[in-house]
């Protein structure tokens, strides 16, 4: 799979992680076994429950969850939110999905034979649905779930104020063969490890206290810089969730998302399993058990991490490398969603997509993530917003060819209200 060499340089990056920790070898060498067994409980509950370990709640009843309903939510790190918008509506987009790529046959997409997934960021129904309110305020709760342990006040920082990051959409078709969504995390690859503000996120997990990780710790996600190589498709901007719109139903089995529903425990064995080894092989029947691996950072590789010529990719846990995780068995669809739910998931959740639709009709979804309002997010929401007006792709996505033109993009009088004009960063409209 990689066809690069690690440089040296990240042996050292390694000890000076885990120097920070007195006695570090013997800490984290005991919190990676204390983890393991706690997995090897928690994987075989997620194994037995399937999509029902999913939580699911209704759009109306977002603020009247108790705080245990809530803590559920954020422990599994995903949700599916029923009925943010109505069915009519959001059947109405795909149809003029369908006839936008129609009077566009140009556009970019892949499967290159047959198009599915679009990069395609502001026709009308992907403008319409991100300024829809309800899209908005459901963004601006899950927002809300990330606090600042310190309580002090951050410059430039709203939670309340949700933000828009365009993303793309795909209309799955029937069918097997869609393996370009293996189990991954997107919002940085390297940089979690390399990125000193990222790393403070992980940092109790770094220190031989993972049971002490809180993901929704917002203050080391600010300055969090997500893409140090500039890698095309990589994401600048911080999503508190990433997300999709449904525009058809889809069901298990039916192309859907998959997720690995514990955050905690994911975070914490990804960020871990590059400073230890095993010492069987990895198709032993005893890789699992805790005296068999051992702590090492004495190679420079990052495990789950891809080399690409122009930086990295990743974390992406295989079975193979991450065999705690019991990805075969844990990797867990979300329960059924019907046109106009919405299905996020934390920033750091593992996920992927199901490689084989077996339904009837189309798969179809709007990518639309929780953008909080931040010094950094607000910037990029600017520089987008100027793309928008343009009808050019935005600032994190490849450019289009020079002189692409396309018929029935969105306008900014498609954007009407004050909440989604701010989410959009473009000027309030005075009456």
């Amino acid at each position: 799979m990689q066809n690069t060499t690690w440089p040296e340089r990240f042996v050292d990056l390694k000890r000076q992680i885990v120097e920070a920790t007195p006695d570090y070898e013997k800490r984290l060498t005991e919190s990676w076994k204390d983890l393991l067994g706690e997995l090897d409980k928690r994987t075989a509950d997620i194994a037995q429950a399937g999509p029902d370990y999913i939580p699911q709640v209704r759009y109306e009843d977002l603020d009247k969850l108790s705080a245990e309903e809530v803590d559920i939510i954020r422990r599994k790190g995903t949700v599916v939110i029923k009925d943010v918008v109505d069915d009519s509506e959001a059947r109405a987009w795909k149809t003029a999905l369908d006839d936008f790529v129609k009077a566009n046959p140009h556009v970019q997409g892949f499967p290159e034979q047959d198009k599915q997934f679009f990069m395609l960021y502001w026709t009308r129904p992907q403008v319409q649905a991100r300024a829809h309110p309800n899209v908005l305020k459901a963004s601006a709760w899950l927002n809300k779930q990330y606090h600042v342990k310190s309580g002090k006040p951050l410059e430039g920082v709203d939670l309340n104020v949700p933000l828009v990051y365009a993303d793309r959409f795909r209309i799955r078709h029937p069918g097997p063969g869609w393996n370009n969504f293996p189990p991954h995390v997107d919002g940085g690859a390297i940089e979690r490890w390399e990125d000193e503000s990222f790393r403070k996120c992980f940092a109790d997990i770094l220190s031989g206290n993972w049971r002490a990780h809180d993901p929704y710790e917002l203050e080391g996600r600010l300055d969090a810089r997500s893409s140090l190589y500039g890698r095309p498709g990589q994401a600048t901007i911080f999503r508190s969730y990433q997300g999709w719109l449904a525009m058809s139903e889809a069901a298990p089995t039916q192309g859907t998302l998959r997720v690995f529903p514990d955050l905690v425990l994911s975070n914490a064995y990804t960020i871990l399993r590059p400073f230890f080894r095993p010492t069987v092989s990895p198709d032993s029947e005893d890789i699992l058990k805790p005296e068999n691996w051992v702590f090492d950072i004495s190679t420079p590789d990052f495990p789950g991490i891809l080399i690409h010529p122009t930086g990295y990719s990743g974390p992406r846990p295989t079975p193979e490398v991450h065999p705690h995780l019991r990805l075969e068995k844990t990797m867990t669809s979300v329960p059924k969603v019907n046109p106009g739910d919405m299905v996020f998931w934390h920033c750091d959740v593992v996920h992927s997509v199901e490689e084989e639709h077996t339904g009837q009709e189309d798969s179809a979804v709007m990518y639309i993530g929780a953008v909080p309002q931040t010094p950094m997010n607000t910037e990029y929401v600017k520089k987008q917003a100027e793309t928008f007006l343009a009808g050019i792709n935005p600032p994190d996505f490849v450019k289009d060819k020079p002189d692409t033109t396309y018929v029935g993009l969105g306008a900014d009088t498609d954007v009407k209200e004050p909440i989604a004009r701010v989410a959009m960063g473009l000027p309030i409209q005075v009456a």
